[in-house]
C-alpha cells in the first residue's frame, strides 16, 4: 500500500505547476493554450464529479488572451503567470458571485476582492472559477462527488477545490481550514493539500467561521506546487489581526533544494487511532518498515487527548456568534448539522471557552520539545479511504489537533486502498517552520515516486 502517489489526471499531461510555471514564462505555453485544456476537462466531468459552484469559460478565455499579450510586451511577469487556479467559494470576488453554500447567499455579488485574489490578480493568475463548499464551510455536505469513486465523498468543506486538482480540471485551488477542511479532502482525493502556519496568509473577504482556527490553504499535484502557490499568498494585512509584518519564507525553493541530511520522521499514533481503518494502518506499517532507520515512533503525551474537545468548544462557540444571522434568518433551512454545532456553541460557558483558548500554549510546548528530536512529525492525513456515500465528509479526528495548535501541515497522496482509493501521509512541523515542512515534504515524495533526491 505504500509506494506509488495517486494517479493524477492533469488535464496538462505529465507536467508539474513547476513545469507550467516554467513554459508559461518562457512562451514555449501560451496561456489560452494551457486553459482551453482544463475547460474541455470541465466540461467533460463536471456532470459527474459536480466541482464547480460558478464556472464561465469564456471569463478564463478572456483572462488568458490578456496575459498572453501581457507577456509579449516583454513586461515582468508575476509569480503565477498563466497558471489557473479555483477559489473555495466562501472567498469573495469582485463581480462574480461568492454564495458561502448557502442558500442565504444566493446571487451573493462581493463589491471587493478578498486579500488571496488581490495577490493572485497581481501575480498573473488566471481565477478559473469558484469550487462547491459544504454550507457554511462546515460538515453540511455539497454536490461534489470524490473523482477517484463517484460513490465516495470528496470530504469537506473544501470539496470542489481538492476534486478539481484532482480531477484535472484545474492545477491549483485555494481552499480553508477550520478543522480538517484542506488535509482531509486532499487525503480522499489524492492530492497534495497544504495548510501553513496560522496567520500566514490574510483571511481578508473569507468567511468568518472561528477567528481563532480559521486558515486558508492550497491544492497541488506535489508539494512544489501548493509551496509556489502558497507563497505568493503569503502577507500581513491590517484587517486580519492575526497576520504580522514577517519576511515571507522562501516556500518554493526550498521544496526544489536537496536536505543537508536525509530527513527524520518522528511517527505518531494521535488521540482516535482507534478510529483508523485497518488498511491505514497496515498501510503506515508498511510505510515507516520501507523509512528504516529514517523513522521512529513517539509516543503521544496525554495532554494530547482532550485537544479535540477543547478544539470543538473554540470552533461551535465562534460559529455561533458569526453565524447567527444565517440561523436568525434560515432556522431549519440550515443543514441539521450546522444547527447542531450552533446551538452547541451558544451553550458553551465562557469560563470554558477561555480555558480552552490557552490550551494550544501548552500543546505547543509539547510538540516542540517532540519535533526536537526529528525533522517532521508523520501521521495518517485521515482514518482512511474516502467513506462511501455523499450525504458525510468524513471523520476530521486526524486534522483538527494541527488547526488547533496553528501548526503548518501537508498530505502526500502516497498510499491506496485495496479498492484503489487514496489515502494521504499527513506531515507536521513546528510553528513558522513551513520551508522545512515543504523541503521535506518534496523528498517524500520524490522517495515514494522512485525519483531521486
Amino acid at each position: 500500500m505504500a509506494g506509488n502517489a495517486a494517479t493524477s489526471l492533469n488535464a496538462a499531461g505529465s507536467l508539474s505547476v513547476t513545469q507550467l510555471r516554467d513554459r508559461l514564462a518562457s512562451g514555449a505555453l501560451d496561456a489560452i493554450a494551457l486553459v482551453e485544456t482544463y475547460i474541455a476537462r470541465i466540461e467533460a466531468r463536471e456532470k459527474d464529479v459536480g466541482a464547480w459552484a460558478w464556472f464561465d469559460p469564456e471569463f478564463a478565455r478572456a483572462q488568458a488572451r490578456t496575459l498572453d499579450t501581457y507577456r509579449r510586451s516583454g513586461r515582468p511577469l508575476g509569480r503565477l503567470h498563466g497558471l489557473p487556479v479555483a477559489l473555495k467559494d466562501i472567498i469573495d470576488t469582485s463581480k462574480i458571485p461568492t454564495e458561502n453554500g448557502c442558500t442565504r447567499d444566493a446571487g451573493r455579488i462581493p463589491l471587493r476582492d478578498a486579500f488571496v485574489v488581490e495577490r493572485l490578480k497581481k501575480e498573473g493568475a488566471i481565477i478559473m472559477g469558484k469550487t462547491v463548499t459544504t454550507e457554511l464551510a462546515f460538515m453540511h455536505p455539497g454536490k461534489t462527488a470524490n473523482p477517484h469513486n463517484l460513490a465516495h465523498t470528496p470530504g469537506g468543506s473544501s470539496q470542489g477545490s481538492a476534486a478539481a486538482v484532482a480531477d484535472g480540471m484545474v492545477p491549483l485551488a485555494i481552499g480553508t481550514q477550520t478543522g480538517g477542511s484542506v488535509i482531509r479532502p486532499a487525503s480522499y482525493c489524492g492530492v497534495t493539500g497544504y495548510k501553513p502556519t496560522f496567520g500566514a496568509i490574510p483571511r481578508r473577504g473569507i468567511l468568518t467561521q472561528s477567528p481563532t482556527l480559521d486558515t486558508v490553504g492550497v491544492f497541488a499535484s506535489d508539494p512544489a506546487g501548493a509551496a509556489l502557490l502558497a507563497e505568493v499568498l503569503y502577507g500581513q494585512d491590517p484587517e486580519d489581526t492575526a497576520t504580522a509584518l514577517r519576511p515571507t519564507p522562501a516556500l518554493h525553493a526550498a521544496a526544489l533544494s536537496e536536505p543537508p541530511l536525509a530527513p527524520v520522521f518522528g511517527f505518531i499514533k494521535p488521540p482516535g487511532w482507534d478510529r483508523a481503518d485497518p488498511q491505514m494502518r497496515d498501510a503506515f506499517d508498511e510505510l515507516i518498515a520501507a523509512l528504516g532507520d529514517q523513522a521512529f515512533e513517539m509516543p503521544m503525551p496525554a495532554i494530547f487527548e482532550s485537544a479535540a474537545e477543547q478544539r470543538k468548544k473554540i470552533n461551535f462557540a465562534e460559529m455561533a456568534y458569526h453565524y447567527y444571522p444565517y440561523a436568525r434568518d434560515m432556522g431549519a433551512q440550515l443543514g441539521q448539522v450546522t444547527r447542531d454545532a450552533i446551538a452547541e456553541g451558544n451553550g458553551t460557558p465562557a469560563r470554558d471557552y477561555l480555558s480552552a483558548c490557552d490550551m494550544p500554549k501548552l500543546l505547543n510546548a509539547a510538540l516542540d520539545e517532540m519535533l526536537d528530536r526529528c525533522d517532521v512529525i508523520i501521521c495518517p492525513a485521515a482514518t482512511g479511504p474516502a467513506p462511501k456515500g455523499l450525504e458525510g465528509t468524513g471523520d476530521p479526528i486526524f486534522n483538527g489537533l494541527w488547526t488547533f495548535c496553528g501548526t503548518p501541515c501537508i498530505t502526500l497522496p502516497l498510499l491506496t486502498s485495496q479498492e484503489g482509493l487514496p489515502m494521504g501521509v499527513q506531515l507536521v512541523a513546528a510553528r513558522d517552520n513551513d520551508a522545512r515542512l515543504m523541503r521535506t515534504a518534496q523528498w517524500l515524495f520524490n522517495w515514494a515516486d522512485g525519483t531521486p533526491e
